[in-house]
């Protein structure tokens, strides 16, 4: 018999979902019935352009259980999961996307392996179902987020979580534009543990996520939670510079032995072409780091709320 919890609070970012939403909670009800004692839906739409909302605030109506957030516009699924976080009642989170691939009869596999000694578990899948170049946009921003979090657990991350709410703590006043729950999560605890679950195909339509959103979620986490790209500019000027140096001992050394300098313009052309490529890409970085200072000065929040459906509502 599976392991029960005291109050589980599950979280979904719903973007163009107003035909899944009611499979999803047919799937997901008996599984919180046995799983826990006191359990609760958290639906954040993320500015869906389709009927998603009043699909939600129907089930809000049917299912007390049930509650609603509507963003005033779209923010993005970290945003939208980061304010469904915020609005959990209950001691555990689960995170799941909309579009079923996530089966939620596997909810209760995280729940075993979340114990004294782990604070967030991932479910990953055992086998994509992906394009190709989805798969290898999602590997790369895997790559870049184990930096970013310091952990090896980031190979295997998924949108697919559980975690205490206590967790939050550590990222309850971060306010930016930029977000990532999994690196926000590394905020409040290093114990991390990912299991493999089951991974289904989409029931209907494409992934929102796509390659080029998830290279543009790698860039930002790489911008906004991380100093490799400083560190990396330092190692293309530092090896530049010593390019320059055995550049210049060949020039004298030639000079000091043949007599005769280095001719030709497309030598010297070369060589400054190669240099400020490396001054633009260094400046490029600082530039980025600077765009990411410019918007938290702006204080800018992650998301803006428009409405509730609070339960009975």
């Amino acid at each position: 018999m599976e392991p029960r919890a005291s109050s589980i609070s599950v979280v979904v970012p719903v973007y163009r979902s107003e035909r899944l939403l009611r499979p999803l909670v047919e799937r997901l009800e008996p599984v919180l019935e046995k799983a826990a004692s006191e359990r609760e839906i958290v639906f954040v739409d993320d500015g869906s352009p389709d009927d998603s909302w009043r699909v939600v605030r129907e089930l809000a109506r049917e299912k007390p259980w049930i509650r609603g957030i509507r963003l005033m516009r779209n923010y993005g699924q970290h945003g939208a999961i980061l304010c469904g976080i915020r609005a959990a009642k209950h001691g555990i989170v689960v995170t799941i996307d909309d579009d079923l691939q996530h089966p939620p009869e596997e909810i209760p596999k995280l729940l075993a392996v979340l114990g004294e000694e782990c604070d967030v578990v991932y479910g990953t899948p055992e086998k994509e179902r992906h394009g190709i170049a989805r798969d290898l946009a999602s590997q790369i921003a895997k790559l870049v987020l184990k930096d970013a979090m310091g952990a090896e657990t980031a190979r295997n991350v998924s949108a697919f979580r559980a975690f205490r709410t206590q967790v939050r703590d550590a990222f309850a006043d971060y306010r930016g534009q930029f977000v990532s729950i999994d690196v926000l999560l590394t905020w409040g605890t290093s114990r991390f543990r990912a299991i493999p679950v089951s991974h289904e195909p989409r029931r209907e339509g494409v992934s929102n996520y796509t390659w080029r959103k998830l290279l543009t979620h790698a860039l930002n986490m790489m911008t906004g939670f991380s100093v490799f790209p400083l560190q990396l500019a330092s190692l293309v000027g530092f090896a530049f510079t010593f390019f320059g140096g055995v550049i210049l001992a060949v020039v004298v050394g030639r000079y000091l032995i043949a007599g005769s300098p280095v001719q030709g313009f497309t030598f010297l052309a070369s060589i400054v072409a190669i240099f400020s490529g490396a001054q633009l890409f260094a400046l490029g970085i600082l530039g980025e780091y600077l765009a990411r200072i410019h918007f938290r000065v702006m204080d800018r929040p992650p998301y803006a709320v428009g409405a509730r459906t609070e339960s009975g509502a």
